[in-house]
């Protein structure tokens, strides 16, 4: 990248994440260009639009809009924010709209979500996870409703930068500094697994139970039963976590929890997936830390209940 340039970014996956971050970061002056599919000409035509409760009605017109990776200029930064679900299919238009020493950020829920990608890209991509704490989802084509929070950490996972530690953090920091700029709050995180099981506590009990029972997470967290089986469901991330390595304070699910309680009802991301009928991101979210807690020696029976009874929603829901 040149220097005194501001990084090019490419959005991979313009959904309620991409969408987001891709606005924000384009209102603060980066040169930013959108992948898109099904929304393509209704992007191109009508634009961007994010309602927020933060920043307030925002819109992008006209958006650098693509619908094919191979026509958009190479990219400095490439923010990942499609579903886990398509992972390994996104890595031709990644190769193809990336510069040299590109980073590739990966903004998704779920345990070593990078893994599947990595083994498919060229080893000079940096990869790199990024934990979302965000409410937010797509009301339409190019629509945006964005309610609270927003913030992204950030961690290094693999590439030309894995020996070098220092070099590595630079580049997380360069990332943190990115968002920043752009009016979000963001952290380098020294370890990537460890907060990805930490994300986990929340995105367990809630993505999961917002499909099964219905409901969003006022009243999920109004009735005693499901305010006891969350609980439940997050001792057992706590105690999955600690079975491979990465000690996570009780404190942090209470706090969690009471963070819950306080802000606006939500419905988790897995619930809009549930509605319009696309794959759940099962694999990220329950399968991977429940085989991980597994392989040591810790079984996690609630947690598997829950996979068990969505896998069974998401082969029939169709």
């Amino acid at each position: 990248m040149d220097a005194g340039r501001k990084p090019r970014v490419g959005i991979i996956g313009t959904g309620a994440i991409g969408g987001f971050y891709g606005v924000m970061l384009a209102r603060a002056g980066f040169d930013v260009h959108f992948l898109l599919r099904s929304e393509y000409s209704t992007v191109v035509e009508q634009g961007l639009h994010l309602n927020s409760a933060q920043h307030g009605a925002l819109s992008l017109k006209p958006v650098q809009a693509y619908a094919r990776a191979e026509d958009m200029p190479p990219c400095d930064w490439l923010l990942v924010g499609a579903k886990t679900t398509s992972n390994v299919e996104l890595a031709p238009a990644l190769i193809q709209a990336a510069a040299p020493d590109a980073r590739i950020l990966v903004l998704q829920n779920g345990l070593d979500v990078e893994d599947s990608l990595r083994a498919v890209l060229p080893e000079s991509l940096h990869l790199l996870g990024g934990l979302c704490f965000i409410c937010v989802h797509r009301a339409g084509p190019g629509q945006i409703e964005h309610q609270a929070l927003g913030a992204v950490n950030l961690g290094y996972h693999s590439g030309p930068a894995s020996a070098e530690p220092g070099l590595s953090q630079a580049i997380v920091e360069e990332g943190a500094a990115l968002f920043r700029e752009a009016g979000i709050a963001s952290q380098a995180m020294n370890n990537l697994h460890q907060a990805r099981w930490q994300k986990l506590v929340w995105n367990v009990p809630y993505n999961g139970l917002s499909v099964l029972l219905k409901a969003s997470t006022t009243p999920l967290m109004a009735d005693p039963g499901s305010r006891e089986l969350i609980q439940d469901l997050m001792e057992e991330v706590l105690q999955g976590a600690a079975a491979c390595g990465y000690e996570i304070l009780a404190v942090y699910a209470q706090q969690l929890f009471k963070s819950t309680e306080q802000m606006p009802d939500y419905w988790p991301s897995m619930y809009h997936d549930f509605l319009h009928q696309r794959p759940l991101e099962l694999a990220a979210i329950y399968a991977a830390p429940l085989a991980a807690a597994r392989a040591a020696g810790c079984e996690l029976p609630k947690i598997r209940a829950l996979y068990q009874a969505l896998s069974f929603i998401d082969r029939h829901h169709a």
